[in-house]
């Protein structure tokens, strides 16, 4: 009997029933992106946090601070410099949804046309819903990734993850993929690749944007050799910041998107 065969019988199942059923996630004593609670500044103008976020995720208006998730790298430094305790440590590391909308809060700047753009294309995918089956099959593209969001991938494929489990797949061929998953900033290099293989994807098709500087550009992120991810270039149906995303947070975004989970974050808020 080969060694890693006894191995395996002694052991037992290494598969986490999460999140099927309850079970350790394998994220304990993970960090997620940062909390916000801008009345803490009220009445004491600063502009710090701004000043120390390296993606330009902060935005600072009428002594109110405004943060955008699909472009914050979860560094931490908001937290560290804040002088009102405004911005806070937190493990809410499950951040998929649905709208882009849904990454900012009341008041951003910016929120009007995010609500515009997810209103575009909600109607028709709630539509195409009714009739998808309990699979996905993904075409995985990278357009400029640090190879940090690949790393947190492959572990989705390992026995503790074990993806197929839940009826989700990596395919080779965009010919065969329900939704087309991109990383990176979208360098201009690879724009075109990608573009050809969204067309070469069967109807109805998605797209997720994994990972910060795909959400928003990360700090990379629209200079002369790459986009600010993925707005602009494809229509979006899934936005899972961080940089990276962790394992579970990839499983729990996947989920939302088939409606077999409900999203943690709605309107830049987390589900308390």
């Amino acid at each position: 009997m080969p060694l890693w065969t006894w191995f395996g019988l002694r052991e037992g199942l290494g598969t986490t029933p999460w999140p099927q059923r309850p079970g350790p996630d394998g994220q304990d004593g993970v960090l997620g992106l940062p909390r916000v609670d801008a009345s803490r500044c009220a009445g004491a103008p600063c502009t710090d946090c701004a000043a120390a976020c390296p993606a330009g995720a902060i935005t600072v208006e009428h002594d109110s601070p405004s943060l955008d998730y699909a472009r914050c790298v979860g560094c931490q430094l908001c937290t560290e410099v804040c002088p009102q305790g405004a911005f806070s440590v937190s493990r809410d590391w499950a951040f998929g949804v649905r709208g882009r909308a849904d990454l900012l809060r009341a008041g951003h700047p910016q929120l009007a046309a995010a609500r515009d753009g997810d209103e575009a294309g909600a109607a028709a995918l709630a539509v195409e819903f009714n009739a998808f089956g309990h699979s996905l099959h993904i075409r995985h593209v990278d357009t400029g990734s640090c190879n940090g969001c690949e790393s947190e991938l492959q572990a989705l494929l390992n026995p503790f993850y074990n993806l197929h489990r839940l009826g989700i797949f990596f395919t080779p061929s965009p010919r065969f993929a329900d939704l087309l998953l991109v990383t990176g900033p979208v360098t201009e290099a690879m724009r075109e690749p990608l573009l050809r293989t969204w067309e070469a994807m069967p109807q109805p098709r998605w797209v997720m944007a994994l990972g910060t500087c795909a959400t928003g550009g990360g700090t990379s992120g629209g200079g002369y050799a790459c986009h600010r991810g993925l707005e602009g270039v494809l229509p979006v149906d899934l936005w899972l910041p961080g940089c990276p995303p962790n394992p579970a947070a990839i499983i729990e975004a996947l989920l939302v998107l088939l409606r077999r989970r409900e999203p943690r974050v709605r309107g830049g808020e987390h589900a308390r």
